[in-house]
C-alpha cells in the first residue's frame, strides 16, 4: 500500500508539470509511485562526483551520509539521512523539499535529476 503523503506529493508533482510545462516534475512523480524497494540510494561522494558547485539536485530515493561532498548543492531527495544532511548544510548547502524545489524552479531548468 502506497503511503498517503506520497500520492499527494506525485498529484502534486505532476499538477506541476502540466501547468509549468515541465516533464521533470511528470518524471518525479512516477518515480514516486514506485514501490520503495525499487528505489534507489546514493552517497555523498557520488553526488560530489556527479555535480559541480552551487548545482540543484534532485534524487527519487534516499541520500546516505558515506563520504563527504567537496562543493555547495542544494538537495532535494524523497529520503535523506541525518548524516547526509547536516555534512550538506556544514559545507554551505541547503536540503530542500520538493514543493520548495518547484516553487524556485517551476519549468525544472537547472535541475539535475541524479537516477
Amino acid at each position: 500500500m502506497t503511503n498517503q503523503v506520497v500520492i499527494r506529493m506525485a498529484k502534486d508533482l505532476k499538477k506541476a508539470s502540466a501547468k509549468n510545462d515541465a516533464p521533470i516534475w511528470a518524471k518525479l512523480a512516477e518515480y514516486a509511485t514506485k514501490p520503495s524497494v525499487a528505489r534507489r540510494h546514493i552517497n555523498l561522494y557520488r553526488i560530489g562526483q556527479l555535480t559541480k558547485d552551487n548545482d540543484t539536485i534532485v534524487f527519487p530515493g534516499k541520500v546516505l551520509g558515506t563520504g563527504n561532498i567537496p562543493h555547495k548543492v542544494t538537495l532535494c531527495a524523497f529520503s535523506i539521512s541525518n548524516a547526509a544532511a547536516s555534512k550538506i548544510i556544514e559545507n554551505g548547502g541547503k536540503v530542500i523539499t520538493y514543493s520548495e524545489l518547484i516553487e524556485k524552479n517551476p519549468t525544472g531548468k537547472g535541475v539535475v535529476l541524479l537516477g
